[in-house]
């Protein structure tokens, strides 16, 4: 007698994206990625419909050029990312703002909704020095989280956009306790999360108990998987973000953790529509490395219901 599959759930909430990231760009311009024309042509062949507008300067930043590129593609953009060093306060608020304004402009230009927001590292990414101490003392909790919610009511007002704030490894916004006492000193109607699944994982975090413990507070995913094997030698070393990204500690879905079906179900329980943005941190990496990795990625999660 044959036993019956169970029914695949329909993700009916889940949007599912690409971003820049996954094609190894980091930076505005560098020698080691691919032209931006190359990442939007085989982000469109791969099967994905939204992407993220990356480092700012990466895609065309005149909105009329950049609309009309995505548009050709059938593309539309799901967000902009934005650095910040809030927790330094008042004093870096300027310099802040004038890089917040100019990729709000580009984001809200382009239709998107959303500006995902990166703390700054608190190690050197390739010397791996320390610039500053791992944990911020009460005062810089202070400045950060009400920084952010100042960000957060400001880029609302003025351009119509709601931040997420993005946990990342070797930022002061990490761990498990560190997010949730990031959430528990911010207003939700400001601040929302970025949950980024790999970067969790790399911190140590579960990414299913967040969602459902914090599920008002997320605001929107990036889809990521970390090699458990390789992150035992980066936690066991003390290895910076980006060599360990060169050793391989994100890797391709579904060979790493944490298992994403259990993810996206329990994002689909919050019955919001919430983006999902496959994010494989690859850099460097050669040029015809990420687009069979892409293109694989977004079969499994048409697998997953996605």
């Amino acid at each position: 007698m044959s036993v019956p599959h169970a029914a695949q759930p329909v993700l009916d909430r889940i949007r599912v994206g690409s971003a820049p990231d996954s094609w190894g760009v980091w930076f505005p311009d560098d020698d080691q990625q691919v032209p931006w024309q190359r990442f939007l042509d085989e982000v469109t062949e791969a099967g994905y419909e939204w992407i993220e507008l990356g480092p700012y300067g990466y895609l065309p930043t005149d909105p009329a050029v950049l609309r009309d590129e995505i548009a050709r593609r059938s593309l539309r953009v799901s967000a902009g990312t934005i650095f910040t060093s809030l927790h330094h306060g008042p004093s870096v608020w300027d310099k802040t703002w004038a890089h917040v304004s100019e990729v709000a402009t580009l984001t809200q230009a382009m239709g998107a909704r959303h500006l995902v927001v990166i703390p700054s590292f608190w190690r050197d990414d390739k010397t791996a020095e320390e610039i500053e101490p791992r944990e911020l003392t009460t005062e810089q909790w202070k400045q950060l989280t009400t920084g952010m919610e100042r960000l957060g009511k400001q880029v609302r007002d003025e351009f119509g956009l709601d931040i997420v704030v993005h946990p990342h490894a070797d930022t002061h916004i990490d761990t498990e306790e560190h997010v949730e006492r990031f959430l528990h000193a911010t207003d939700s109607d400001l601040v929302n999360l970025c949950l980024d699944t790999g970067h969790y994982a790399y911190c140590g975090g579960d990414s299913v108990k967040l969602i459902r413990t914090y599920g008002e507070r997320i605001g929107y995913l990036h889809l990521k998987q970390v090699d458990p094997d390789i992150l035992g030698d980066v936690v066991a070393k003390g290895t910076p973000f980006g060599p360990a990204v060169k050793q391989g500690v994100m890797c391709e879905p579904p060979l790493g953790v944490p298992a994403l079906p259990p993810v996206l179900e329990a994002a689909q329980e919050l019955d919001v529509d919430l983006f999902a943005i496959v994010e494989q941190d690859m850099y460097p990496c050669p040029p015809d490395q990420p687009f069979p990795i892409a293109e694989r990625t977004r079969r499994f999660l048409r697998s997953c219901g996605a």
